[in-house]
């Protein structure tokens, strides 16, 4: 093309004779006129893109003049991939599923190091197998897998160990196992890491504050994560669900609560505050229900009220 388009402009305007020498100017050098052809020859090629390209880029033709209102109406919350909490409906079923106990929990000690989720101390506790045991039969009577299901285990050791016997259980395709490495890690704690369990209490009172108080921070690589960082991680994995299967069931099977209480607490659209009044016990199996919207507890402050400020006895 570039080729036909300067030979037909170096022959549309052949060079006049009677004008050879009437011009005080000298004639055009080669380099000029070479600029002056690419200069045609680059607006000749965009001209024809545009041209090829009109019926890829034209708007849409509405045979029917009467569905146009529908056409445009459609809800942009509606569309794959735009999840947001709470969500508009799921595409899919989904059952949340808290590992079974580990072995550093048997020991009661807090471990939410990432760099050590894959190791065999973070696997599951003789009393952890058999707490999931009974959450694979829980899904089995619930019939969670009767039509076949995808089962999404952080790579968390106990979470993965968790999902082959749901899966052994369920008779679920090992194919089938999904796992997820980092959307499911445990909630990081931070300076709270290796101290007892029972210090977790002193995390979940910061949680009902603000959802954006972070634990003390660690140097050992350690997250400290908000209940407003787990619930981008959740989020985002939810996304991917919800674009990635369509009228599927999907097992998500999470080393910690916190995921799994801040997932429950986004779809149904409970004050993340409250995401504790969610807690998940370890082995414990829920189906996604709106009705599970815990009752709310009053704090103690509304409780507690003084009918004679400032004489309150």
């Amino acid at each position: 093309m570039l080729a036909t388009t300067t030979f037909a402009v170096s022959n549309s305007n052949p060079p006049n004779p009677a004008h050879k020498n009437s011009s005080p100017h000298p004639p055009f050098s080669s380099n000029s006129r070479q600029a002056h052809i690419v200069s045609l020859n680059r607006r000749g090629l965009l001209a024809s893109l545009s041209i090829a390209l009109t019926p890829f880029l034209a708007s849409p033709q509405i045979e029917n003049p009467t569905h146009y209102a529908d056409f445009i109406s459609l809800p942009v919350s509606e569309a794959r991939g735009l999840f947001q909490m709470p969500p508009v409906r799921l595409t899919n079923r989904y059952f949340l599923v808290r590992a079974g106990e580990s072995e550093y929990e048997s020991l009661g000690i807090i471990n939410t190091n990432p760099v050590a989720k894959t190791s065999v101390d973070n696997g599951l506790s003789e009393k952890g197998k058999k707490q999931t045991v009974r959450a694979a039969l829980d899904l089995k009577s619930m019939g969670a897998c009767e039509g076949n299901c995808w089962i999404w285990p952080s790579i968390t050791q106990r979470a993965y160990q968790a999902a082959e016997i749901i899966a052994a259980v369920n008779g679920v395709n090992r194919s089938h196992i999904v796992p997820e490495y980092s959307f499911l890690d445990a909630r990081g704690l931070g300076a709270y890491e290796g101290k007892k369990l029972d210090s977790i209490s002193e995390v979940y009172a910061s949680d009902s504050l603000s959802p954006n108080i972070k634990p003390p921070p660690i140097d050992d690589g350690t997250p400290n994560e908000s209940v407003q960082d787990v619930f981008v991680r959740v989020t985002q994995l939810m996304s991917i669900l919800e674009t990635q299967y369509s009228e599927d069931t999907v097992v998500i099977v999470s080393p910690d609560s916190d995921n799994l209480s801040v997932l429950q607490a986004g779809l149904v659209g409970l004050e993340l505050r409250r995401h504790t009044d969610l807690a998940f016990r370890p082995g414990e199996v829920r189906f996604i229900d709106a009705s599970s919207i815990p009752t709310y507890k009053q704090p103690a402050s509304a409780v507690y009220k003084c009918l004679n400020p400032p004489n309150c006895n």
